[in-house]
């Protein structure tokens, strides 16, 4: 055998280790390679005698992440090559072959005769998850880190390498879609509890219980490959059955709207694969799994929430020339919502916070609000009273602002106001020594002028974070004009120490992410004085593939806010940057009505003490026209919520404010949740095409108005048919 991804060796019991150790990697991962190598290790402990097993396990801290992505990526490109030098029923035979590689070496292990075991230590995910899962016996590591799971659907794609039909022998049918369909890390006590693995253990005890099951006998046979196995629940078709698969249907429905093939393919893999032996129930999977690969859906997901995603968060946009920065004590102004929640995601990795108000009494409420959530995450059993302690003990809250000396980094979040903003930042400028970093986390004041209170521009720069922010992953970092590369670098290295995503935006009011948020929620409210009915607004954006409603978006982020938004800007940009209708309604809710949201309990909707939200029936008096909903088009709707957004990020990108596609993408998935199945704002548009986009735009324009006419540089492309992708390519990556 020649491996070099992985080390055989065999004890005196004639139990065979195999330990996977990439090199140069910080984590294993499945290549062509190691599917190869994996098949020879297969065939060398069948045909070895001495041999009794096999122990899979990993040479490093986890275990593996699963496929190279980027390997599936080149897959689908190289079929459509394929198809055009050797026609398409060739090249989808091919494809489908290839495609089914992996999940056959697979069924090899688990039908080879000889009883294989995994020790699984830290995190064991998508296909290496399917590679236990065709072993004969699990152990898990009792480790915080240890985590299994499939989460292929999030990036578009699903479990093809068995992974559908093991997770639906191994649990009740309903589980195993829910498990499927979440595509979740679950963690070890969990996985035993599911029947996901046979046995949890001290993390340096895993590989030898994995061969002490060996040693005493263990079986070589798959569960379902012994005479009489039964299916968890039932044959697909009986009583059993039938409670399942109409309700799995209507969920699918009702939570993806069709917007994802990878989940319609788990229903399909799961429903037909029950009623096949288990070889056939492979090949069906397997089929399913080469359509989806080559779906644009699958393409565009993994572009953007595997592979740019991975280059912005390993710092593509870092300059390269400045060495890394070490922060050991961040600075937060500001303890209300947004400042303590700065506060807690640092603490948490690691660092030393000094939280600041305006008196004692507030620095603490700030740092009450880091008690509540980590607290919350002990009760979860996320974390431990230790870890809970060690946090607290790390935000230093006080009114002092002496007490910022020595920081590394100070961010900037007060209320939204440009003199409350300089007159704190003014303050800190007093105690900090030259060169220190400091940043402002506004969401619409221009970065450039806030640097003036602060008198060194050159370090002064924007860190943008969304609410809440530790839920939240996208982080906007805002260049002003004067904001010198090791402004950039800090932020960037501040950003991935707290494991956030950052996109890189240049000045601009509203930056990127509000501006397109902001095009979402005026939508819904013109749609709403147009007179569509509310409840069909709110569904109608989720069928578009929209996380949130634009109503209730708006009484999230406070309608109150938005009116002070709407009102500022025409105060600095004049009575034409705004839509005097929107303004209209906006004072109508909150001056003659008091509705703010759901901060006070009344907007859009009501917020009762007990049972869930429901729109105002009060809605109805703003609509002087009420629509009938049997005549309205709901394709139409939906092509105005997502084509808003797409318009207002091309003409980021025409502003130079977003300089990287990817970014736009990312951003725009991660930070307000704009159609994840189509890759993001600008991969809508290259999905559909710059022509027809812009033939989409001008029908809305002529119907709707000049806020859907498309920008120039969409124009261009269409003349020119070019993408995004295609007219930016090798121009942005900027690799540390």
């Amino acid at each position: 055998m020649n491996l070099t991804n992985f080390r055989l060796e065999t004890d005196a019991g004639g139990i065979a280790l195999l330990t996977w150790d990439m090199a140069g990697r910080s984590m294993n991962i499945i290549t062509p390679q190691t599917i190869d190598e994996i098949e020879q290790v297969i065939e060398h402990v069948v045909a070895e005698a001495t041999i009794k097993g096999c122990v899979v396990t990993s040479g490093k801290d986890t275990f593996s992440g699963g496929a190279d992505l980027s390997m599936l990526q080149t897959a689908a490109a190289q079929y459509l090559k394929a198809k055009q030098e050797i026609g398409e029923e060739a090249a989808t035979k091919l494809f489908f072959e290839t495609a089914r590689r992996l999940p056959q070496v697979y069924r090899k292990l688990e039908t080879c005769g000889k009883p294989f075991a995994i020790a699984i230590n830290g995190t064991c995910l998508g296909g290496a998850f399917e590679l236990a899962l065709a072993c004969h016996y699990r152990v898990i590591a009792d480790d915080d880190k240890a985590r299994v799971g499939l989460p292929e659907i999030k990036v578009g794609l699903f479990p093809g390498a068995g992974g559908t039909q093991r997770v639906a022998r191994l649990m009740q049918t309903g589980d195993a879609l829910q498990m499927l369909f979440k595509g979740e890390q679950i963690r070890p006590k969990a996985a035993k509890t599911m029947n996901l693995v046979h046995e949890v253990a001290p993390a340096g005890e895993i590989v030898a219980r994995a061969k002490a099951w060996i040693l005493a006998g263990g079986k070589s046979v798959a569960p379902w490959d012994e005479k009489g196995f039964r299916l968890p629940s039932g044959k697909v078709f009986s009583a059993q059955g039938m409670m399942v698969w109409p309700a799995a249907n209507a969920i699918y429905r009702r939570e993806t709207h069709d917007n994802y093939p990878a989940a319609k393919a788990i229903l399909h893999s799961v429903y037909e694969g029950l009623q096949l032996p288990f070889d056939l129930a492979l090949r069906v999977e397997a089929r399913w799994f080469a359509k989806i690969l080559r779906s644009p859906e699958a393409a565009a997901m993994i572009r953007t929430l595997f592979i740019s995603m991975g280059e912005l968060n390993k710092g593509a946009r870092r300059p390269a020339h400045v060495p890394a920065i070490a922060i050991k004590q961040i600075g937060i102004l500001g303890a209300g919502f947004m400042g303590a929640g700065i506060a807690y995601v640092t603490a948490a990795a690691g660092m030393d916070v000094v939280l600041i108000d305006q008196d004692q009494a507030a620095a603490e409420k700030g740092k009450a609000i880091c008690d509540k959530l980590i607290s919350g995450q002990v009760l979860k059993g996320r974390a431990k009273t230790a870890d809970k302690e060690a946090l607290l003990s790390r935000i230093k809250s006080t009114a002092d602002y002496q007490d910022l000396a020595g920081s590394d980094l100070v961010i900037e979040a007060v209320f939204e106001d440009r003199a409350v903003k300089a007159a704190a930042t003014q303050k800190a400028r007093a105690v900090l020594a030259p060169g220190t970093i400091f940043a402002s986390n506004t969401s619409t004041l221009p970065i450039t002028s806030l640097a003036q209170a602060y008198g060194e521009p050159e370090n002064f720069i924007g860190i943008h974070f969304f609410s809440p922010v530790e839920k939240m992953l996208l982080v906007e970092v805002i260049l002003g004009e004067k904001t010198g590369d090791r402004a950039l670098a800090t932020a960037l290295d501040y950003v991935r120490a707290i494991k956030k995503t950052p996109i890189v935006v240049h000045d601009s009011r509203g930056f990127y992410a509000n501006r397109c948020v902001g095009n979402y929620i005026h939508e819904g409210h013109i749609m709403l004085l147009e007179g569509v009915p509310p409840a069909m607004i709110e569904n109608v954006a989720k069928m578009a593939g929209m996380p949130v409603g634009p109503l209730a978006l708006n009484d999230e982020v406070a309608l109150d806010l938005a009116l002070k938004i709407v009102e500022a800007t025409r105060r600095d940009l004049g009575p034409s940057a705004v839509d005097p209708a929107q303004e209209n309604l906006l004072k109508d809710m909150v001056t003659d009505h008091g509705r703010l949201g759901r901060k006070n309990g009344k907007g859009f909707y009501d917020y009762p003490a007990q049972g869930p939200k429901r729109l105002w029936p009060g809605l109805a008096a703003f609509q002087q026209t009420k629509l009938d909903p049997d005549t309205i088009d709901a394709g139409e709707l939906k092509q105005r919520f997502l084509a808003t957004q797409a318009v207002e990020a091309a003409r980021v990108i025409e502003e130079g404010v977003v300089t990287d596609p990817r970014e736009a993408d990312v951003g725009s998935i991660i930070g307000f949740g704009f159609a994840p199945f189509t890759g993001g704002t600008l991969s809508y548009i290259d999905g559909v095409g710059a022509e027809n986009f812009v033939a989409l735009c001008e029908k809305l324009r002529q119907k709707y108005g000049e806020r859907f006419a498309p920008p120039k540089i969409v124009v261009d492309m269409a003349s020119a048919q070019e993408s995004f992708y295609g007219r930016f390519a090798g121009l942005t990556k900027r690799v540390a």
